[in-house]
């Protein structure tokens, strides 16, 4: 878990749940037992990693590399399609894995995650060891029970949550929109093996609530006694939150104190931490409680089993006017985008319209060709969808011959429609806005393609920024 910079001490550790309202779910089978000796086998090839490399699973150390691949194997190995996906850290390179099982409506999806990184001082066993390794044992368990889910069940292990949650903070600011909407629920867990626990359920989230309350219906259930808390955006779920999408969560305590009465309703040891290791080296496979990481992991199974079968009323309809294309200012780089490596550029040689970065295509003064591209998809519920973007452009050449092109098109299946076609002949080095109907295309993914050739002879540059797909 990141640490406080400013909050009470009771908002001390997290880890977290979520969801939208939801019917009641059909006919499907109950979760079973989550074996905490596989969870347990988990937080011992974790510690194994940390000892090999330094006695840590830091982020840009090598350590974090190996955990990624330990839990990338196993799920793998049980029939989920993963991706690793990368990104620049002051500490060095680190990588959010994310994993899909087959199955399930792909617009409403299920996720759940944990960050997998520890601090740079230890190897980080309960935070975030057991969070990563309930997760990762409830999603095996799942696969194996040979389950239909009515929902995409997908699973996130992010990178460099003890650097400011840089990882989940990146993949949701580098996710398009429409996947965004897809996300019914994300369900996080942050710390779930504390050695004086206590069971907190995360009462912070603006957004409907009926999670947290499966949530307090299991404690309940199991005669467990539990608190609310406001964990303030201390964890990945924050995120997912920002942009709208429900969570609520669990945790079972790091640096705050233990009161008296809550050890009086949960045992332990009153006036001490919930966990004595908190971000020291002492966080190990010794600084886990068993009874507590056992209750984190079949509660991380209930509701995976639970919401997996949810009818959550198919995928979230865009917002209006909400812009469908990730990174759409180039602000993050190349992130999204794919093509020619270059024109996605902070060089201050042209402006861009706003911020720093844009796409500067041409410019060369001698024989080229660039592409920059973004796939994305047009919801079949639109009633209007429009492509726009801002353009710049200058040139060296001179006459009213078009030596130099950039086209604005679109690419659906094999067919590429050209909506524009600019060249050096009327250049504009003011930016203006260029729009298009592409209500033509709901219903389908189709990708947004800026192509630029530029002949031998003198410069024309074309600099298009402030992207946007957006639909009524």
């Amino acid at each position: 878990m990141r640490t406080s910079r400013s909050v009470a001490p009771l908002l001390a550790a997290a880890l977290a749940l979520s969801a939208l309202t939801g019917t009641s779910p059909p006919a499907h089978a109950a979760a079973p037992d989550i074996s905490v000796a596989n969870v347990q086998a988990h937080l011992s090839q974790l510690q194994s990693i940390a000892t090999a490399n330094g006695g840590n699973r830091g982020t840009g150390k090598p350590g974090y590399l190996a955990s990624v691949n330990y839990v990338k194997g196993k799920l793998q190995a049980a029939g989920f399609t993963t991706t690793t996906q990368s990104f620049s850290t002051s500490a060095g390179t680190s990588y959010n894995l994310i994993a899909e099982l087959p199955g399930g409506d792909p617009d409403s999806v299920v996720m759940m995650g944990a960050h997998l990184d520890s601090v740079a001082n230890g190897a980080g066993i309960n935070d975030n060891g057991s969070g990563s390794a309930g997760v990762l044992e409830a999603a095996l368990a799942y696969a194996a029970g040979g389950l239909t889910p009515r929902n995409t069940i997908r699973v996130g292990f992010w990178g460099a949550e003890e650097l400011g949650l840089l990882g989940s903070k990146h993949y949701m600011n580098t996710l398009p929109t429409s996947e965004k909407n897809k996300i019914e629920l994300y369900l996080n867990y942050d710390m779930i093996g504390s050695t004086n626990p206590g069971y907190f359920v995360y009462d912070d989230n603006p957004v409907g609530n009926t999670a947290r309350d499966d949530l307090t219906a299991w404690y309940t259930a199991k005669g467990i006694p539990w608190e609310y808390i406001d964990v303030q955006g201390r964890s990945d779920h924050a995120a997912f939150r920002t942009y709208g999408i429900a969570t609520s969560g669990i945790f079972s305590g790091a640096e705050a104190r233990k009161t008296t009465a809550q050890a009086q309703k949960w045992g332990g040891t009153a006036n001490a931490a919930f966990d004595p290791c908190y971000h020291a080296s002492c966080d190990t496979t010794s600084n886990i409680n068993v009874t507590a990481l056992d209750r984190g992991a079949d509660l991380i199974g209930h509701m995976l089993w639970l919401y997996a079968a949810k009818d959550l009323g198919g995928g979230t309809p865009p917002p209006t006017g909400g812009n469908l294309l990730g990174n759409p200012g180039f602000e993050s780089g190349a992130t999204v985008w794919t093509g020619t490596s270059g024109p996605i550029t902070a060089n201050t040689g042209r402006p861009a319209r706003t911020g720093s970065w844009k796409l500067w295509l041409g410019g060369n003064g001698s024989s080229s060709t660039e592409t920059v591209s973004q796939s994305v998809a047009v919801p079949s519920s639109a009633t209007t969808a429009t492509l726009s973007f801002w353009l710049r452009t200058d040139t060296a050449e001179t006459g009213a011959t078009a030596y130099d092109t950039m086209r604005a098109q679109v690419v659906d299946g094999g067919a590429v429609t050209t909506l524009a076609t600019y060249s050096n002949v009327g250049t504009n080095a003011t930016y203006t806005q260029k729009t298009f109907d592409l209500t033509a295309y709901r219903g389908r993914t189709v990708t947004v393609r800026f192509t630029m050739t530029e002949d031998p002879s003198l410069q024309t540059s074309f600099v298009v920024d402030d992207t946007a797909v957006t639909v009524s």
